[in-house]
């Protein structure tokens, strides 16, 4: 059996921690140092650390577990309160992306006719749009955690956004599936990601009253084995069973060990396990996994105008929600910030699209490179939108309260 991937992981861990230490000193969240060297360690750059099996799995573990402590970090009555305005930045922060992906690529598929062509062109350009309405909030949630901010008003908003926003992709990904190929159920798919939401209600129900009847004793040293193992089956079943993101499977395990009275043991020695290896790792790979190919001059137009509609859409999408929902105009803008990274979200979707026929090759490279970017600009966005010393995030006022919970 080879040992070589320890060398990998050798390399991955210090070069991480060097460059967020370095990120660190000129007041940039340490994760953009660890995109950074991620790129360049990579194919991309210097060509030391290539893509692997095992590094994939390590850092598929390091999102579950980085969404599995927000979850933990995560106010539960403040979730409840900010549903109303989560589902409405969400739903605005779907449809526009969607509408721009499409006319980005109408554009250029149809020779700058986005409104023509048959309907397996129509069909690739839905499939650009929904693309581009992924959202990879475990950036954006390891930068608020660094600073400070997750349980902020909207920090708390961008959490309850950014479930709703993995529903509305997986449902638009299963209507575009099932309008090519009709042995694909879109209604069997949306029953399965109401099920997933009810018997997490279920199992976060009998986990309160349990709790909450005294007889559940947990001992401290092991607790966090418990906790990790029920992370684990709550994200596998969420994808293997109900066509769920894995990682929604770790936060709502979160939000419900929340309300243990272990909450904060646990949250401390996942962040200790997480920081330490995993998350660095998931970071990492983002870069080690992209590698870039040549272009002509159309393709960088492409990549230029689905870059822009990329960011601006999310952006005032995000922020026209939250704003219609009594954010302030601050507060909204900050929610827009954190809703802008794509991550690995927008490649798993573009890479099914490839496999399904959805989009053309070409078009992979430009997806990489707006992944990339709106990876790395969004924590140094979130550093200045957050960096308002006065900002009234840090409560929920009453007026607030009363309007989501109407």
């Amino acid at each position: 059996m080879s040992i070589e991937f320890l060398v990998d992981l050798v390399i991955v861990l210090l070069s991480t921690e060097l460059l967020g230490a370095l990120t660190k000193r000129f007041k940039m969240p340490r994760v953009v140092g660890a995109l950074i060297a991620g790129l360049l360690i990579g194919p991309s750059v210097l060509g030391i650390v290539h893509p692997s099996d095992f590094l994939r799995q390590m850092a598929k573990v390091g999102v579950i577990l980085l969404m599995f402590t927000a979850g933990l970090e995560s106010d539960l009555t403040e979730l409840k309160k900010s549903g109303k305005a989560s589902s409405v930045i969400a739903v605005i922060g779907v449809f526009l992306p969607l509408i721009g992906g499409y006319l980005v690529g109408g554009f250029f598929n149809n020779a700058g006719t986005p409104f023509s062509g048959g309907f397996e062109i129509t069909l690739q350009n839905i499939f650009i749009g929904i693309i581009l309405t992924a959202t990879s909030v475990s950036i954006t949630v390891e930068t608020l955690q660094e600073m400070g901010k997750l349980k902020t008003r909207s920090g708390t908003a961008i959490l309850g956004a950014a479930v709703i926003d993995d529903i509305l992709g997986i449902v638009l990904l299963a209507i575009i599936t099932g309008m090519s190929n009709s042995k694909v159920s879109i209604q069997v798919v949306i029953m399965k990601i109401l099920a997933f939401f009810v018997v997490s209600l279920i199992i976060g129900l009998l986990f309160k009253k349990a709790s909450g009847s005294g007889k559940a004793k947990f001992d401290k040293h092991r607790v966090i084995i418990y906790a990790l193992a029920f992370c684990f089956v709550m994200s596998f079943g969420a994808e293997h069973f109900f066509g769920v993101a894995d990682i929604t499977g770790a936060y709502i395990t979160g939000l419900i060990l929340s309300m243990s009275k272990g909450s904060e043991h646990i949250k401390e020695s996942v962040e200790t396990i997480s920081t330490a290896i995993f998350s660095p790792i998931f970071f990492a790979n983002i870069g080690i996994c992209t590698v870039m190919t040549k272009m002509n001059t159309t393709m960088v137009i492409f990549t230029v105008l689905l870059l822009a509609v990329a960011i601006l859409t999310k952006l005032y999408g995000c922020k026209l929600g939250a704003v219609a929902c009594g954010f302030s105009k601050e507060e909204g803008t900050q929610i827009g910030v954190g809703m802008i990274s794509r991550g690995e979200v927008a490649l798993i979707v573009a890479d099914i699209g490839i496999a399904a026929g959805f989009m053309k090759e070409a078009y992979f490279a430009p997806i990489i490179l707006v992944v990339i970017v709106t990876t790395l600009i969004t924590p140094i966005l979130l550093k200045v939108v957050y960096s308002n010393k006065d900002s009234k995030n840090t409560k929920v006022t009453e007026q607030f309260s009363e309007e989501t919970a109407m």
